[in-house]
């Protein structure tokens, strides 16, 4: 299978935010989300993909978009796949594309109970600096944050 990545346009937004909402629903059951599926689809439409340096996967066939990454300078702050989709390479493909593109370095944050994701970014490189209480985010979520230098 194909998988094209590429930044999202406006057309993309709702697919985008399928992506998000089934990623969150699958790989973070616990984590209580602070805002609901209609402003979740809102955010990303108004401000995620217009204003964002928004990435998609997107397959050949009708599967259509399958992943999303977002690129806030230095920060990723958003890397999610559809779950039907992990484990394909996918991610692997998104951070050495984010790599490629802040040669300078990367920081990222992701919650202390999503052990896979913690795994799959020390792959990649990434140390654990920091750990909070959550009181930072709006999940109010304990999180790490994680650095990659070349």
């Amino acid at each position: 299978m194909k998988i094209v990545l590429r930044r999202a346009v406006g057309p993309d937004a709702a697919a985008v935010a399928d992506v998000w909402l089934r990623s969150f629903a699958a790989a973070l059951p616990t984590v209580v989300r602070p805002r609901s599926d209609d402003d979740v689809r809102n955010h990303i439409r108004d401000v995620v993909v217009p204003l964002r340096e928004t990435w998609v996967a997107e397959a050949a066939d009708e599967a259509g978009i399958v992943g999303m990454m977002v690129l806030n300078e230095d920060l990723l702050s958003q890397l999610y796949l559809d779950p039907d989709w992990r484990g394909r390479g996918i991610g692997d493909r998104f951070v050495t594309m984010a790599k490629e593109l802040r040669p300078d370095g990367l920081h990222l944050w992701t919650f202390q109970v999503n052990t896979p994701a913690h795994r799959f970014y020390e792959r990649h490189g990434f140390v654990a600096t920091e750990r909070t209480d959550g009181s930072g985010n709006e999940e109010r979520e304990p999180d790490v944050h994680y650095m990659w230098q070349p």
